[in-house]
């Protein structure tokens, strides 16, 4: 078992929390959806989430993040500084890193803040249609104490019909702070 493994199942056995994970492949590749993301907890135990599983992981946090001292510790967990100003480009830098034959999860919280919101961010969805990428679905549950990672599934392109099954998820997810929690929708599904 590996020290990252270690340190994870320790902190599991410490906390209020219990993980409850449905089987993931650790040398696969996918999109692993973190919600909701309510609190910076969300990031402690997505983390744990995916190092008690055994899983290789990026994450992509916003660029500030990633100045002295803490850049470094950032990045060594598997961080991808994005600059929320101009993000144009990160899908596609997203896509030719999986093309090119890197094998990681990427952790995307979807709500792109800790804030309640109208939409998620459509860029895990666009990444996993264009690399054909699995979605598997991370949660993090305050009303049961629970945190974990659910099904996973390949995205049918069907934006309506995916959302639909990632909503289903969802409903009885409440995140750290519940009130900041934001619906899964995409703005595509208002637009189509």
């Amino acid at each position: 078992m590996r020290l990252r493994q270690r340190i994870a199942r320790g902190y599991w056995r410490l906390s209020r929390w219990t993980v409850v994970s449905e089987p993931i492949a650790r040398d696969g590749a996918g999109i692993l959806i973190a919600a909701p993301h309510t609190a910076y907890w969300d990031f402690v135990h997505m983390l744990a989430i995916s190092a008690e599983a055994g899983i290789s992981v990026k994450y992509l946090a916003k660029k500030a993040f990633f100045r002295p001292p803490l850049g470094w510790f950032m990045r060594a967990l598997g961080g991808i500084p994005v600059d929320r100003s101009s993000p144009q480009g990160l899908v596609e830098d997203l896509v030719a890193r999986v093309r090119s034959g890197e094998r990681f999860y990427l952790v995307i919280s979807p709500e792109g803040t800790r804030s309640a919101g109208t939409y998620w961010k459509s860029g895990f969805y666009r990444i996993a249609l264009e690399t054909g990428l699995p979605i598997t679905l991370g949660y993090v549950d305050r009303t049961t104490m629970t945190a974990g990672l659910g099904p996973t599934f390949t995205p049918s392109g069907d934006v309506g019909a995916d959302m639909d099954v990632i909503r289903a998820f969802y409903a009885d997810k409440a995140g750290h702070v519940p009130a900041r929690r934001t619906q899964p929708r995409l703005r595509e599904e208002d637009n189509s």
